[in-house]
């Protein structure tokens, strides 16, 4: 059980890492990172009119010449970032195994023993299925709808699975407290369309999941295994059935609706929630949030008139499916077989450093313990003092936009201001770190490792229960390649490791940092005023500060963005669905706005110097394309546009820009031109 990351709004899907060698011998001599002012202009394909495909123009030349590694599904500028932070992170690691003095208990000595069980293949090879046993037998011993209720609420620990959870998240409507949210779920698939789609292609993925299926069982010696995967792959078609989409899971409004434990249990009689939330750990329930109510009570329906024979076998299938990647080598590629080739396009699977990298030093493994180590070694405090001014010319450059937009009224624009004004920006790290006193981490024992990462992040949460919320708490690590915006705290947070060319070059030249970092920054303020974070205040609350004239005004002109991006088809008869994406296709046009306003004050009304023949505008908007370069297999690509609230990277690259007066201008686009958009149909909201 964690935090819901929806409470904390939609984070940025790109990062940057931490500097490379080679970056830092660049940094000593002055030089920028990517070319002679910060754009590698090498990876252009100038044989495409910036008019016809700004993505192609910019990073056409890369992608025609890039081949994906096996075992990657998508790779472009942050991936790139992120293999530096990666290797950075490792050589820590590394570095903790020839030490010496490393004190028992101590949260290094912890990362160490932990990754080195995670690496141990010969252990984990020998040990079979055996680690996974115990639970294995309980899920075996389910007897009664008590007991399986009861497996429901420890699905957090046995990485199973659960068609009904609660979860700990901030209450919108009031930051000061949490609140305990109901959710359905329980789907092996990543959506419900996986399962309902009646495409061609969809339906392959399904056959594939029903040999899956039997597979995982296979190991847990489940006999006559083929007819009863397809028993629990009928069981998830029925959980999928009345599951929201998406784009509707997005929308604050519908998905607030407390109840109190009376209520709850009087329009849902037919379910134990006492005893789910007692299975969870969870104190005695006061208040609920129902995330999605039309989907509860038929979800309440499958669960009891599925046999528990047929239940045994889904959270068995589960449990081992969860838990492969951390068995035998034979357990762990079945699995991969499935999840990865199929449904990702991987071809191999990533090496077992990175992985372990990414188990040991997340936010569900010790991210903190490595996050402060990570600080002490890379981080800058001139890049930090970088992006703290940049970070206040974002708030001027969109405090004027506000102010020009003609469809807006003053008293709206007050309460703009107002919030703008308590942003709060986080960057680089915070100020105190987790406490993991209470981990015990077990030399060669990976699997009580795992689980004992996992109660640990199930007791913080539950100890969350009637507290005050630390607004000082970060919700990623420093060493994450990512940022986010937190709409129930009003705050933009920047990892340390975002500050990293192509988004941030204290050598680039102004323009391209701007069209990088400085766009990025406006995304996550963006936020705070897209479709979704403009429906919360200053302070974090969830109302409506909103003038119902000047609310129209805006969704007028969000459905017309949204139209736009659903058009973009990036595979044969699947495209890129506008609602759901809209909050982050609001935040990428916004923060091309913001930066490029930021940009022009920075000149201070003198022209930007041409450099190498590219204009100061040119340089901005060829920096924000290149942050976009992304290449990805089509099994990727589905997902991505099925289950991901972010556009593919060739949208992003030119969507907003469309949209944008000064990029027409910069690159001479006309009408004629494939990305060309009459003035008239152009989207301006921020």
């Amino acid at each position: 059980m964690k935090l819901s990351r929806m409470s904390l709004g939609l984070a940025l899907a790109a990062a940057l890492a931490v500097p490379s060698a080679h970056a830092a011998d660049s940094a000593a001599k002055g030089k920028p990172q990517l070319g002679s002012f910060g754009v590698d202009l090498s990876a252009q394909d100038k044989s495409v009119k910036p008019g016809d495909d700004f993505n192609r123009y910019v990073n056409g030349h890369w992608l025609d010449t890039y081949q994906l590694k096996d075992y990657e599904t998508t790779y472009g500028s942050f991936n790139i970032l992120r293999d530096q932070s990666e290797a950075q992170v490792h050589a820590i690691i590394e570095s903790l195994h020839k030490r010496k003095d490393l004190a028992r208990g101590s949260d290094a000595l912890k990362l160490r023993d932990y990754y080195a069980s995670y690496m141990d293949r010969a252990a984990r090879d020998a040990a079979g299925i055996a680690p996974l046993q115990p639970v294995l037998d309980r899920i075996g011993a389910i007897s009664s709808k008590a007991a399986l209720i009861e497996a429901f609420g420890n699905s957090d620990l046995d990485s199973s699975a659960a068609p009904l959870r609660f979860n700990v998240e901030l209450d919108r409507k009031d930051p000061d407290q949490y609140l305990v949210g109901l959710r359905v779920g329980g789907l092996g698939l990543p959506d419900r369309d996986y399962y309902l789609n009646p495409d061609a292609r969809f339906a392959g993925i399904r056959t594939a999941y029903l040999a899956h299926i039997e597979r995982m069982l296979g190991f847990a010696g489940v006999k006559d295994a083929k007819a009863r995967a397809q028993a629990v792959l009928a069981l998830e078609t029925e959980l999928a059935k009345p599951q929201w989409e998406r784009a509707q899971l997005r929308d604050r409004d519908k998905t607030y609706n407390v109840a109190t434990l009376a209520e709850l249990t009087k329009q849902y009689p037919d379910y134990d929630w006492a005893a789910q939330a007692k299975a969870q750990g969870l104190p005695a329930l006061d208040r609920v949030n129902v995330v999605t109510p039309s989907a509860v009570q038929p979800v309440i329906e499958v669960v009891a008139r599925t046999p528990l024979p047929v239940w045994r076998d889904y959270l068995t299938f589960h449990a081992v499916r969860g838990n492969a990647p951390l068995l035998s080598r034979e357990m762990d590629d079945a699995a991969f077989a499935f999840t990865g080739t199929v449904l990702g396009g991987q071809k191999a699977q990533r090496d077992d450093w990175k992985r372990a990298v990414a188990a040991v030093t997340g936010t569900d493994g010790l991210g903190d313990a490595m996050g402060k180590l990570y600080v002490e070694k890379n981080f800058s405090p001139q890049a930090k003092a970088a992006m703290q001014a940049l970070v206040e010319n974002l708030r001027t450059a969109l405090r004027s936009n506000i102010e020009k937009i003609d469809w807006m009224g003053d008293a709206t624009k007050a309460e703009a201001y107002r919030k703008l004004s308590t942003f709060r920006p986080k960057i680089g790290y915070p100020d105190k770190w987790r406490d993991y006193s209470s981990v015990t981490i077990v030399p060669g024992d990976l699997m009580a490792n795992v689980m004992q990462m996992r109660r640990y992040g199930r007791n913080d949460q539950v100890r969350r229960i009637g507290t005050r919320p630390d607004r000082d708490e970060w919700f990623m690590t420093p060493h994450t390649v990512n940022a986010y915006y937190n709409s129930t705290f009003n705050e933009i947070v920047f990892p340390a490791a975002i500050l990293q060319a192509p988004f941030f070059d204290l050598n680039a030249d102004p323009a391209v940092n701007y069209g990088g970092i400085g766009a990025v920054i406006g995304h996550e303020m963006g936020h705070g005023f897209d479709d979704q974070g403009s429906k919360s205040d200053y302070a974090g609350i969830q109302r409506n500060w909103w003038t119902d004239a000047d609310r129209a005004g805006f969704e007028q002109r969000t459905k017309a963005l949204g139209a736009q991006y659903n058009a973009f088809c990036p595979l044969p008869g699947q495209c890129v669905n506008g609602a759901l994406t809209m909050g982050e296709n609001i935040g990428d046009l916004g923060g091309v706005s913001m930066a490029y306003t930021a940009y022009q004050l920075s000149l201070g009304g003198k022209p930007a110097p041409v450099i190498d023949g590219v204009s100061g505008d040119q340089r901005f908007f060829l920096s924000w394309a290149q942050v976009w370069k992304s290449k990805y297999r089509d099994e990727a690509l589905l997902n991505l546009i099925k289950t991901n609230p972010h556009s593919p990277g060739q949208y992003r690259a030119y969507g907003p820009l469309r949209n944008f007066d000064p990029w027409y201008q910069a690159f001479d686009v006309k009408a004629g031109d494939k990305l060309y958009v009459a003035p008239d149909q152009r989207v301006r909201i921020w």
